[in-house]
């Protein structure tokens, strides 16, 4: 469950893979347990990411890692240029075997990512990601 977070919730979807809450510069993603995620059964995720930040919007993503699932790391350079407005990635993780997996992911990604056991920790990553983003544009 998603509270206490201080920046107005701009919806939430509950799609085939999961629940995705998007925020006006993040998405919060919990992906279902047990799920092989791959480029098809994110598709939907990728056009609710477009509708919400329409392709230039900067904006981070924030994987909650309370379920067990599988993809393909060296897909992470696949979404990179699908989004190029993609600015940063954190993932929360709350067992010592997915710190592990979470440290694996971040060899494959050119982008800022930050690996924490705790959301508020990874929103503020995040704030700060995005305001530095400003700064050098």
């Amino acid at each position: 469950m998603i509270e206490n977070i201080n920046t107005p919730l701009l919806n939430k979807h509950k799609i085939d893979i999961g629940w995705f809450y998007f925020y006006e510069n993040f998405v919060i993603g919990n992906v279902n347990q047990g799920l092989d995620l791959n480029f098809d059964s994110g598709k939907k995720l990728y056009e609710l990411i477009q509708h919400y930040y329409e392709g230039i919007k900067p904006f981070t993503y924030i994987s909650q890692r309370v379920n067990s699932y599988s993809f393909k790391p060296t897909r992470i350079h696949g979404v990179e240029e699908y989004f190029p407005n993609l600015k940063g990635y954190a993932i929360v993780i709350y067992d010592p075997v997915n710190y592990k997996v979470a440290k694996l992911e971040e060899t494959f990604t050119s982008m800022p990512t930050y690996v924490t056991d705790d959301l508020e920790d990874a929103i503020t990553w995040s704030n700060k990601i995005l305001s530095k983003e400003e700064v050098e544009e």
